[in-house]
Protein backbone atom coordinates (compact mmCIF):
# COMPACT_ATOMS: atom_id res chain seq x y z
CA UNK A 1 0.00 0.00 0.00
CA UNK A 2 2.70 2.46 0.96
CA UNK A 3 4.71 2.16 -2.28
CA UNK A 4 1.63 2.76 -4.43
CA UNK A 5 0.82 5.90 -2.46
CA UNK A 6 4.35 7.23 -2.18
CA UNK A 7 5.26 6.84 -5.84
CA UNK A 8 2.76 9.40 -7.21
CA UNK A 9 3.73 11.79 -4.42
CA UNK A 10 7.42 11.49 -5.33
CA UNK A 11 6.67 11.92 -9.02
CA UNK A 12 4.65 15.07 -8.37
CA UNK A 13 7.39 16.41 -6.11
CA UNK A 14 10.02 15.76 -8.77
CA UNK A 15 7.91 17.54 -11.37
CA UNK A 16 7.55 20.53 -9.07
CA UNK A 17 11.29 20.61 -8.39
CA UNK A 18 12.00 20.45 -12.12
CA UNK A 19 9.62 23.39 -12.60
CA UNK A 20 11.37 25.36 -9.87
CA UNK A 21 14.71 24.55 -11.48
CA UNK A 22 13.50 25.94 -14.81
CA UNK A 23 12.18 29.06 -13.09
CA UNK A 24 15.58 29.51 -11.46
CA UNK A 25 17.22 29.17 -14.90
CA UNK A 26 15.10 32.02 -16.28
CA UNK A 27 15.91 34.10 -13.20
CA UNK A 28 19.60 33.34 -13.79
CA UNK A 29 19.32 34.55 -17.37
CA UNK A 30 17.75 37.81 -16.20
CA UNK A 31 20.52 38.49 -13.67
CA UNK A 32 23.26 37.51 -16.14
CA UNK A 33 21.76 39.96 -18.63
CA UNK A 34 22.12 42.82 -16.14
CA UNK A 35 25.65 41.70 -15.29
CA UNK A 36 26.59 41.56 -18.98
CA UNK A 37 25.27 45.08 -19.59
CA UNK A 38 27.22 46.51 -16.66
CA UNK A 39 30.40 44.62 -17.56
CA UNK A 40 30.09 46.04 -21.07
CA UNK A 41 29.66 49.55 -19.67
CA UNK A 42 32.69 48.99 -17.45
CA UNK A 43 34.74 47.84 -20.44
CA UNK A 44 33.63 50.85 -22.49
CA UNK A 45 34.41 53.28 -19.66
CA UNK A 46 38.01 52.10 -19.70
CA UNK A 47 38.37 54.19 -22.85
CA UNK A 48 37.67 57.37 -20.92
CA UNK A 49 41.02 59.04 -20.15
CA UNK A 50 41.93 59.93 -16.61
CA UNK A 51 43.25 63.39 -17.43
CA UNK A 52 46.04 65.21 -15.74
CA UNK A 53 46.17 68.98 -15.54
CA UNK A 54 48.52 69.10 -18.54
CA UNK A 55 45.92 67.24 -20.62
CA UNK A 56 43.18 69.73 -19.78
CA UNK A 57 42.22 72.46 -22.20
CA UNK A 58 44.82 75.20 -22.26
CA UNK A 59 43.69 78.27 -20.40
CA UNK A 60 41.31 76.46 -18.05
CA UNK A 61 41.24 77.39 -14.40
CA UNK A 62 41.40 73.79 -13.14
CA UNK A 63 43.90 73.33 -10.36
CA UNK A 64 46.13 70.32 -9.74
CA UNK A 65 43.90 69.15 -6.89
CA UNK A 66 40.81 69.46 -9.09
CA UNK A 67 42.55 67.50 -11.84
CA UNK A 68 43.41 64.74 -9.37
CA UNK A 69 39.83 64.79 -8.10
CA UNK A 70 38.58 64.45 -11.68
CA UNK A 71 40.67 61.31 -12.14
CA UNK A 72 39.65 59.97 -8.73
CA UNK A 73 35.95 60.41 -9.46
CA UNK A 74 36.38 58.75 -12.83
CA UNK A 75 38.19 55.78 -11.27
CA UNK A 76 35.51 55.58 -8.58
CA UNK A 77 32.77 55.33 -11.19
CA UNK A 78 34.70 52.52 -12.84
CA UNK A 79 35.03 50.64 -9.56
CA UNK A 80 31.35 51.04 -8.70
CA UNK A 81 30.26 49.83 -12.13
CA UNK A 82 32.58 46.83 -12.03
CA UNK A 83 31.72 45.88 -8.46
CA UNK A 84 28.00 46.08 -9.21
CA UNK A 85 28.47 43.91 -12.29
CA UNK A 86 30.55 41.42 -10.30
CA UNK A 87 27.96 41.31 -7.51
CA UNK A 88 25.26 40.58 -10.08
CA UNK A 89 27.40 37.84 -11.62
CA UNK A 90 27.87 36.23 -8.20
CA UNK A 91 24.12 36.48 -7.52
CA UNK A 92 23.35 34.99 -10.93
CA UNK A 93 25.81 32.17 -10.28
CA UNK A 94 24.19 31.35 -6.94
CA UNK A 95 20.76 31.13 -8.58
CA UNK A 96 22.38 29.12 -11.38
CA UNK A 97 23.82 26.73 -8.80
CA UNK A 98 20.41 26.35 -7.14
CA UNK A 99 18.77 25.57 -10.49
CA UNK A 100 21.41 22.92 -11.21
CA UNK A 101 21.02 21.30 -7.78
CA UNK A 102 17.21 21.33 -8.06
CA UNK A 103 17.45 19.66 -11.45
CA UNK A 104 19.63 16.95 -9.96
CA UNK A 105 17.31 16.42 -7.00
CA UNK A 106 14.28 16.26 -9.32
CA UNK A 107 16.02 13.69 -11.54
CA UNK A 108 17.45 11.80 -8.54
CA UNK A 109 20.84 11.73 -10.26
CA UNK A 110 23.60 14.09 -11.37
CA UNK A 111 22.27 16.90 -13.61
CA UNK A 112 24.36 16.38 -16.73
CA UNK A 113 22.87 13.42 -18.60
CA UNK A 114 21.60 15.23 -21.73
CA UNK A 115 22.34 18.34 -23.80
CA UNK A 116 20.26 20.69 -21.67
CA UNK A 117 21.72 19.46 -18.41
CA UNK A 118 25.28 19.46 -19.74
CA UNK A 119 24.81 23.05 -20.92
CA UNK A 120 23.29 23.98 -17.57
CA UNK A 121 26.20 22.52 -15.63
CA UNK A 122 28.98 23.58 -17.99
CA UNK A 123 27.89 27.24 -18.05
CA UNK A 124 27.64 27.20 -14.26
CA UNK A 125 31.21 25.90 -14.09
CA UNK A 126 32.44 28.56 -16.54
CA UNK A 127 31.22 31.29 -14.21
CA UNK A 128 32.60 29.42 -11.18
CA UNK A 129 36.05 29.09 -12.77
CA UNK A 130 36.02 32.75 -13.77
CA UNK A 131 35.09 33.89 -10.25
CA UNK A 132 37.79 31.63 -8.83
CA UNK A 133 40.36 32.94 -11.31
CA UNK A 134 39.79 36.48 -10.03
CA UNK A 135 41.56 35.36 -6.86
CA UNK A 136 44.56 34.42 -9.04
CA UNK A 137 44.78 37.26 -11.56
CA UNK A 138 42.96 40.47 -12.38
CA UNK A 139 40.73 39.25 -15.20
CA UNK A 140 38.06 41.90 -14.68
CA UNK A 141 38.18 42.78 -18.39
CA UNK A 142 36.90 39.26 -19.16
CA UNK A 143 33.64 39.90 -17.33
CA UNK A 144 31.76 41.01 -20.44
CA UNK A 145 33.00 37.99 -22.43
CA UNK A 146 32.17 35.47 -19.71
CA UNK A 147 28.74 36.84 -18.84
CA UNK A 148 27.86 37.32 -22.51
CA UNK A 149 28.99 33.85 -23.57
CA UNK A 150 27.25 32.14 -20.65
CA UNK A 151 24.08 34.16 -21.22
CA UNK A 152 24.00 33.16 -24.89
CA UNK A 153 24.89 29.50 -24.31
CA UNK A 154 22.48 28.98 -21.42
CA UNK A 155 19.70 30.75 -23.30
CA UNK A 156 20.19 28.56 -26.38
CA UNK A 157 20.20 25.25 -24.49
CA UNK A 158 17.18 26.27 -22.42
CA UNK A 159 15.07 27.37 -25.38
CA UNK A 160 16.12 24.65 -27.85
CA UNK A 161 17.17 21.60 -25.83
CA UNK A 162 15.13 21.62 -22.65
CA UNK A 163 13.64 18.21 -21.83
CA UNK A 164 11.65 16.96 -18.89
CA UNK A 165 13.31 14.67 -16.38
CA UNK A 166 13.40 11.14 -17.79
CA UNK A 167 14.98 7.86 -16.60
CA UNK A 168 18.55 7.21 -17.67
CA UNK A 169 19.34 4.74 -20.47
CA UNK A 170 21.14 1.62 -19.18
CA UNK A 171 24.49 2.79 -20.59
CA UNK A 172 24.36 5.93 -18.44
CA UNK A 173 23.51 4.16 -15.20
CA UNK A 174 27.10 4.22 -14.00
CA UNK A 175 29.34 6.16 -11.66
CA UNK A 176 31.40 7.01 -14.73
CA UNK A 177 28.63 9.43 -15.68
CA UNK A 178 29.49 11.42 -12.56
CA UNK A 179 33.22 11.42 -13.24
CA UNK A 180 33.55 11.50 -17.03
CA UNK A 181 30.98 14.17 -17.89
CA UNK A 182 31.75 16.43 -14.92
CA UNK A 183 35.46 16.54 -15.77
CA UNK A 184 34.56 17.23 -19.42
CA UNK A 185 32.37 20.13 -18.25
CA UNK A 186 35.19 21.49 -16.11
CA UNK A 187 37.65 21.21 -19.01
CA UNK A 188 35.18 23.13 -21.19
CA UNK A 189 35.11 25.91 -18.60
CA UNK A 190 38.90 26.35 -18.71
CA UNK A 191 38.90 26.20 -22.51
CA UNK A 192 36.23 28.92 -22.61
CA UNK A 193 38.23 31.29 -20.43
CA UNK A 194 41.36 30.59 -22.46
CA UNK A 195 39.41 31.37 -25.63
CA UNK A 196 38.27 34.68 -24.17
CA UNK A 197 41.87 35.65 -23.45
CA UNK A 198 42.90 34.59 -26.97
CA UNK A 199 40.24 36.86 -28.45
CA UNK A 200 41.52 39.81 -26.41
CA UNK A 201 45.08 38.91 -27.44
CA UNK A 202 44.22 39.01 -31.15
CA UNK A 203 42.38 42.31 -30.79
CA UNK A 204 45.26 43.80 -28.81
CA UNK A 205 47.83 42.68 -31.39
CA UNK A 206 45.75 44.09 -34.22
CA UNK A 207 45.31 47.46 -32.55
CA UNK A 208 48.93 47.66 -31.43
CA UNK A 209 50.02 47.27 -35.04
CA UNK A 210 48.24 50.48 -36.05
CA UNK A 211 50.39 53.59 -36.54
CA UNK A 212 48.35 55.43 -33.94
CA UNK A 213 48.72 52.59 -31.45
CA UNK A 214 46.00 50.96 -29.37
CA UNK A 215 43.11 53.09 -28.15
CA UNK A 216 42.94 53.77 -24.45
CA UNK A 217 40.49 50.88 -23.99
CA UNK A 218 43.10 48.29 -24.99
CA UNK A 219 45.97 50.25 -23.47
CA UNK A 220 44.33 49.76 -20.08
CA UNK A 221 44.50 45.96 -20.51
CA UNK A 222 47.54 43.66 -20.29
CA UNK A 223 49.79 43.49 -23.32
CA UNK A 224 49.39 40.74 -25.92
CA UNK A 225 52.24 38.63 -24.52
CA UNK A 226 50.67 38.60 -21.05
CA UNK A 227 47.26 37.70 -22.43
CA UNK A 228 48.83 34.85 -24.42
CA UNK A 229 50.64 33.55 -21.34
CA UNK A 230 47.45 33.56 -19.27
CA UNK A 231 45.52 31.81 -22.05
CA UNK A 232 48.25 29.17 -22.31
CA UNK A 233 48.00 28.33 -18.61
CA UNK A 234 44.23 27.93 -18.80
CA UNK A 235 44.47 25.81 -21.95
CA UNK A 236 47.01 23.54 -20.26
CA UNK A 237 44.68 22.96 -17.29
CA UNK A 238 41.83 22.27 -19.69
CA UNK A 239 44.03 19.88 -21.68
CA UNK A 240 44.94 17.86 -18.58
CA UNK A 241 41.26 17.59 -17.65
CA UNK A 242 40.35 16.66 -21.24
CA UNK A 243 43.03 13.95 -21.23
CA UNK A 244 41.37 12.46 -18.16
CA UNK A 245 38.00 12.77 -19.91
CA UNK A 246 39.30 10.79 -22.89
CA UNK A 247 40.76 8.05 -20.70
CA UNK A 248 37.70 7.86 -18.47
CA UNK A 249 35.45 7.68 -21.52
CA UNK A 250 37.43 4.72 -22.86
CA UNK A 251 37.16 2.88 -19.53
CA UNK A 252 33.42 3.59 -19.37
CA UNK A 253 33.00 2.38 -22.98
CA UNK A 254 34.67 -0.91 -22.08
CA UNK A 255 32.33 -1.33 -19.11
CA UNK A 256 29.21 -0.42 -21.12
CA UNK A 257 29.91 -1.86 -24.59
CA UNK A 258 32.81 -4.26 -24.08
CA UNK A 259 35.45 -2.24 -25.98
CA UNK A 260 37.68 0.74 -25.21
CA UNK A 261 37.45 2.32 -28.65
CA UNK A 262 34.90 1.89 -31.41
CA UNK A 263 35.32 4.90 -33.72
CA UNK A 264 31.98 6.30 -32.64
CA UNK A 265 31.67 9.87 -33.93
CA UNK A 266 31.63 11.32 -30.40
CA UNK A 267 34.74 9.40 -29.47
CA UNK A 268 36.48 10.56 -32.64
CA UNK A 269 35.70 14.23 -32.00
CA UNK A 270 36.79 13.96 -28.38
CA UNK A 271 40.12 12.64 -29.66
CA UNK A 272 40.33 15.39 -32.32
CA UNK A 273 39.94 18.03 -29.60
CA UNK A 274 42.70 16.36 -27.61
CA UNK A 275 45.00 16.32 -30.67
CA UNK A 276 44.38 20.03 -31.39
CA UNK A 277 45.28 21.13 -27.87
CA UNK A 278 48.19 18.69 -27.72
CA UNK A 279 49.45 20.27 -30.96
CA UNK A 280 48.91 23.73 -29.47
CA UNK A 281 51.00 22.94 -26.40
CA UNK A 282 53.68 21.16 -28.45
CA UNK A 283 53.96 23.96 -31.03
CA UNK A 284 54.23 26.61 -28.36
CA UNK A 285 56.74 24.70 -26.23
CA UNK A 286 59.03 23.26 -28.91
CA UNK A 287 58.41 25.26 -32.07
CA UNK A 288 58.30 28.63 -30.42
CA UNK A 289 54.83 29.47 -31.67
CA UNK A 290 53.84 32.80 -30.21
CA UNK A 291 51.46 35.57 -31.07
CA UNK A 292 48.48 35.17 -33.34
CA UNK A 293 49.37 31.64 -34.52
CA UNK A 294 49.07 30.17 -31.03
CA UNK A 295 45.92 32.20 -30.33
CA UNK A 296 44.21 30.96 -33.49
CA UNK A 297 45.17 27.37 -32.70
CA UNK A 298 43.70 27.67 -29.21
CA UNK A 299 40.51 29.15 -30.62
CA UNK A 300 40.36 26.30 -33.14
CA UNK A 301 40.43 23.86 -30.26
CA UNK A 302 37.60 25.65 -28.48
CA UNK A 303 35.61 25.78 -31.72
CA UNK A 304 36.03 21.99 -31.94
CA UNK A 305 34.65 21.69 -28.40
CA UNK A 306 31.58 23.71 -29.39
CA UNK A 307 31.21 21.66 -32.59
CA UNK A 308 31.42 18.44 -30.60
CA UNK A 309 28.63 19.64 -28.32
CA UNK A 310 26.36 21.58 -30.67
CA UNK A 311 26.71 19.73 -33.97
CA UNK A 312 27.87 16.17 -33.30
CA UNK A 313 25.19 15.63 -30.66
CA UNK A 314 22.42 16.76 -33.01
CA UNK A 315 23.33 15.79 -36.56
CA UNK A 316 25.36 12.60 -36.12
CA UNK A 317 24.01 9.22 -35.12
CA UNK A 318 26.03 6.99 -32.85
CA UNK A 319 26.23 5.31 -29.49
CA UNK A 320 26.18 8.74 -27.85
CA UNK A 321 22.95 9.86 -29.53
CA UNK A 322 21.17 9.82 -26.20
CA UNK A 323 23.14 12.96 -25.27
CA UNK A 324 20.84 14.95 -27.53
CA UNK A 325 17.68 13.75 -25.79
Amino acid sequence: MFPSVQKPILVNMNVELAGLSLLAVYSTLAVYTLAFLLFTVDLAMRQAPVLSKQEMVVGSSISDSEARLFGYEQATRLRVTYRTALALLVLGWLIHLVSTVLRGVAAERVPWANMFEFGLTATMLIVAVYLGSLLWKDLSYLGAFVSGFVLLALGIVTVNFYVDVVPLPPALQSWWLVIHVFVASLATAFFALGAGLSVFQLVRERLDSRPSGAPRLMASLPDAATLESLAYRLYVIGFVLWTFTLIAGAIWAERAWGRYWGWDVKEVWTFIIWVIFAGYIHARATRGWRGSRSAWLGLTGFAAVLFNYGVVNIFFTGLHSYSGL
